[in-house]
């Protein structure tokens, strides 16, 4: 049997075709569901079976072949990428995708997905070759993969939000979540402003808080938790789910929803990120702030540059200006500094900034938590042992401990006195070698408070990344309007979240028709000509008083 297997595989291509796709088949399959690897065999086995019973590649009553081209080589390319994409990340969004095309993907950190890109496009290409093989030797084929055709388009994830936006042009007006966007302003400072230090831990979800399933991945941060005010319950909304979403997210208090056709130049990098709105950054400059980005990896990559200088920062440091103060320049990862470095020049700043007369803020955005298996300092190294180049609970352990050793460190010598300082993910992590136990439950954000005037504790609310940046706000002592500040709401008040009243699925639902949201985001990237052309938007029509005011007349926008 295995001789006449071998015999078929090495002279009959039909079998080589069979086989090609059968395992294309399988491993999509396995992928798309998250089952287990074992998977793949039996979905292989199971084509090779129909294709041996049916005759597919060698009909009966065969009619002669033909060179024709399959309809369905770009719905199956497409098809192929969305399995690339989600086995690389876990969440596919499209926003994501769309949001890196427009703010420039130069110096990324992704040199070690290179291997497994390359093996996908030649899987791809042999399955291309293999699929066109069938369809020119198996007629039946020929009549119905037209139809397939549509269905890997129709059944394509990557297109489910813009058919479904395009089905909103005509049923909504598109401006939902616009109507409840609060601008953001500070009403009243306290006298004594603090100075603000934010930790943002890539990918460093709370949910490995779970020790039960990922043991003392998340002790470090457990421990600041113990004495902090620690938010359970911080959500992921779509467009919220990346670094650069992320962090807008918490300091702007909207979803990053990308310029799309408002982008003015589409072959060239974002000028400015989300111009039309004010966030922390913008506020906190108004109010004399000193403000301060750090991070590894290069602020050219994804707009991060861009963001902070357009949004009230002095200073933006990233890989570029970093690197040259390392004492060995070698020591960098494939995105940058490693976080012990990044860390150590973050204490040499705030010790530059403790001097001065002005408050201060500095945001850091670390690197050892990144996916998909993350970057260990030396300094986790020496400590935890080898690492085995997989195991992300060993840069989630990392991350943790090198976050609560700055903290203590700052604080031994003083510097964290009147600051508040906010530990938070920037969001979700992407699929890493945990992905299976990360999913089985419902997942969250990290964020907690930790200063002179938090009282440690913990609350849980359904809440997301957009809450924090009122959240911040409040907790440094501000009076903003009404507990709110973009569509966030500060989770220090009783107002209610937009989670809490209209729950995920509507928010998800709503994100995919708003057009009225996006244009305020990008305010001043519209193409020339455009404004002047465009007819003046109708009114609102309110149906409900709760429509309009989410439950307080007085805060119609």
């Amino acid at each position: 049997m295995t001789r006449q297997l071998t015999h078929m595989l090495i002279h009959q291509p039909r079998w080589w075709a069979m086989l090609t796709i059968g395992l294309c088949l399988g491993y999509t399959v396995m992928t798309v569901t998250s089952l287990a690897p074992w998977v793949l065999a039996p979905v292989a086995i199971g084509w090779m079976g129909l294709a041996w019973l049916l005759r597919w590649g060698k009909p009966a009553n065969a009619r002669p072949s033909r060179k024709v081209w399959p309809w369905s080589l770009l719905p199956i390319a497409l098809m192929g990428l969305y399995v690339y994409l989600s086995d690389s990340f876990g969440i596919v969004e499209l926003g994501a995708i769309t949001f890196h095309l427009q703010a420039g993907m130069a110096d990324h950190g992704g040199n070690d997905r290179m291997l497994a890109a390359i093996l996908y496009c030649l899987s791809m290409l042999a399955l291309l070759v293999s699929f066109t093989w069938l369809v020119r030797h198996d007629h039946r084929w020929r009549l119905g993969e037209r139809l397939l055709a549509l269905a890997l388009l129709a059944g394509n994830p990557l297109f489910y939000g813009m058919t479904q936006r395009g089905a909103a042009i005509v049923t909504d007006d598109g401006a939902w979540l616009n109507r409840r966007y609060v601008e953001p302003a500070i009403l009243e400072a306290p006298e004594r402003p603090p100075n603000l230090l934010i930790l943002y831990l890539e990918s460093i979800e709370r949910t490995y808080a779970d020790r039960s399933r990922f043991g003392d991945a998340y002790a470090h941060l457990s421990a600041l938790g113990e004495r902090a005010h620690v938010f359970e319950g911080v959500r992921q909304l779509d467009n919220t789910g990346w670094t650069m979403a992320g962090m807008i997210g918490s300091q702007c208090g909207t979803p990053l929803m990308p310029a799309g056709l408002l982008h003015d130049s589409q072959f060239e990098p974002l000028e400015r990120v989300v111009p039309g709105v004010d966030c922390l950054g913008d506020l906190l400059a108004d109010q004399g702030y000193r403000l301060t980005f750090m991070g590894g990896a290069s602020t050219t990559f994804a707009g991060k540059g861009v963001f902070y200088e357009d949004h009230g920062f002095n200073e933006v440091l990233g890989r570029e200006e970093l690197r040259p103060r390392l004492d060995d320049p070698e020591y960098v990862n494939n995105w940058g500094l490693f976080d012990d470095s990044l860390y150590d020049m973050t204490l040499a700043k705030i010790r530059q900034l403790d001097g001065a007369d002005t408050p201060w803020g500095l945001v850091s955005l670390s690197i050892t938590g990144h996916a998909p298996n993350g970057y260990p300092a030396q300094a986790c190294l020496d400590r935890q042992g080898e690492f085995d180049g997989i195991d992300i609970l060993y840069s989630v352990e990392c991350s943790g401990w090198l976050a609560r050793r700055l903290i203590e460190r700052l604080e031994d010598e003083g510097l964290l006195d009147n600051t508040l300082v906010v530990v938070a993910s920037d969001h979700l992590t992407m699929r890493v070698s945990v992905w299976d136990q990360l999913i089985q439950s419902e997942r969250d954000n990290t964020f907690m408070l930790l200063g002179d005037t938090i009282e440690p504790t913990r609350s849980h609310r359904e809440s997301s990344i957009i809450d924090v940046f009122p959240t911040i706000l409040e907790a440094m002592g501000f009076r903003i309007n009404n507990h709110r500040a973009g569509l966030g709401t500060s989770l220090l008040s009783n107002r209610s979240t937009l989670l809490e009243r209209h729950g995920m699925d509507e928010l998800a639902e709503r994100m995919r028709e708003e057009t009225g949201l996006q244009q305020r985001l990008w305010e001043g990237l519209v193409p020339a000509g455009a404004e002047s052309d465009a007819e003046e938007p109708a009114p609102q029509v309110v149906e409900t008083p709760q429509d309009a005011t989410e439950e307080e007349p007085a805060e119609v926008q």
